[in-house]
């Protein structure tokens, strides 16, 4: 068949898309990993869709289009939707100080030295808003400083639920009002923090649970109907395993269904990486974006409003410094901001790389090697799940292999 004659109308070559699929299965086949859901979008239309290995590994239960994934930070650029939504509404300004609706962040004082002592600091000489909230430039969250391990300690990463200490919304952001600003408010990029305030934001704002608000307001009217903080029961055996690549190789299992620790509603539900998901209800959110903030008829979003959200905010001295450390120190992220700038939630491309997405994209991926891709240049949504705990979510080799082979079907 030639490539003119296995042309689907999305403009994506049909033999092409093959190439897509032998390399995800290569990564399955060789162990790296233990299955991927992965599903495109273009011109509306879907162009392709592969579930690949196994759900459980060792149970031999194989990857389904349904399977349920851990998508950590891709809740991320959710948890800003619902925060402009009450801009929308009129219930919050973008500008406005959020000193009434988040006590426990006004009057803050700013570290002289980020490196230095906690105790020597200066009053900051603004209150902290939406926008700061939004642009993760709220002066404090993960990043280098004195305070890191402190700050890092407040996050609850569910797979190790046991180990962590269990804080309701109010204790949590008291907790987080004890500890100084690390930088003036809009000075300094730093990550996650801000989206797990902005879900105690929105609560406060619609006096309704944050998951109540998302499933009602988001949820529902997308059709996204198996995204939630937690997995009841009835839904357990759809969930993947999750694993970790071991030291010595292979991959070692660190969350499994029967003991998960998204097994009940969280006492505090993650803004910034507490969803669970399925391939088709993000491919849904992506594809709200991708059309200007309606799908199907349903409108969440004005079309200004996703303009706002996936425009880069970021200073040119801000784009110097990636303020995104963890742990590893053998991760290099100095030139995450090389090609990339970051809006409302996402991350979004200001130059193109090589063969993948243009000018405009936006995304963010998750710890888990969840990532997803919306193009508008080229009215494209992409969306690649596994569950594999990942040191570098940015630059994994299957993210960029499955950006370089949908990109190279396109002959429209």
């Amino acid at each position: 068949m030639s490539e003119t004659e296995s042309i689907h109308h999305s403009g994506l070559s049909q033999e092409r898309l093959g190439r897509l699929s032998r390399v995800l299965h290569g990564y399955v086949e060789r162990g790296e990993i233990a299955g991927i859901v992965a599903l495109i979008h273009r011109h509306g239309a879907e162009a392709y869709v592969d579930t690949i290995g196994w759900q459980d590994r060792e149970a031999q239960i194989p990857m389904q289009r349904d399977t349920l994934f851990r998508i950590m930070s891709m809740t991320k650029p959710v948890t800003a939707v619902a925060a402009l939504m009450q801009v929308e509404e009129g219930r919050i300004r973008l500008y406005d100080p959020l000193d009434a609706w988040l006590p426990e962040l006004a009057n803050r004082m700013v570290m002289r030295d980020p490196q230095g002592s906690p105790d020597d600091v200066y009053p900051a000489p603004r209150s902290i808003t939406l926008h700061d909230l939004l642009t993760y430039r709220l002066g404090i969250g993960w990043g280098k400083s004195s305070i890191r391990s402190r700050i890092f300690a407040l996050f609850t990463d569910l797979s190790q639920v046991e180990h962590a200490e269990q804080l309701d919304p109010d204790a949590w952001m008291a907790r987080l009002g004890e500890f100084p600003l690390v930088y003036e408010p809009g000075a300094r990029w730093l990550y996650h923090v801000a989206s797990d305030i902005l879900g105690v934001l929105i609560a406060r704002i619609t006096g309704k649970p944050l998951e109540t608000f998302l499933r009602e307001s988001l949820f529902d009217p997308l059709g996204m109907m198996d995204t939630s903080f937690s997995v009841p029961p009835e839904k357990r055996s759809r969930l993947a395993v999750l694993y970790t690549q071991a030291p010595a190789g292979g991959l070692t299992v660190q969350d499994h269904p029967r003991s998960t620790g998204w097994a009940d509603p969280p006492l505090f539900p993650s803004g910034g990486g507490g969803l669970v998901s399925t391939a088709d209800d993000y491919q849904r959110f992506g594809r709200m974006l991708l059309n200007k903030g309606e799908l199907d008829g349903i409108r969440i979003l004005s079309r200004k409003t996703v303009e706002a959200m996936t425009t880069d905010y970021l200073t040119p001295e801000q784009h110097t410094h990636s303020s995104f450390e963890f742990d590893r120190v053998d991760v290099d992220r100095s030139g995450m901001w090389d090609n990339r700038g970051f809006g409302y939630g996402v991350a979004v491309r200001t130059r193109r790389i090589g063969l993948g997405p243009g000018v405009g994209s936006f995304s963010w991926p998750g710890a888990y090697g969840t990532t997803w891709t919306a193009d508008p240049q080229e009215d494209l949504m992409a969306t690649l799940l596994l569950q594999t705990v990942s040191a570098n979510p940015f630059y994994t080799q299957v993210g960029e292999d499955f950006l370089a082979l949908t990109y190279q079907a396109i002959i429209d």
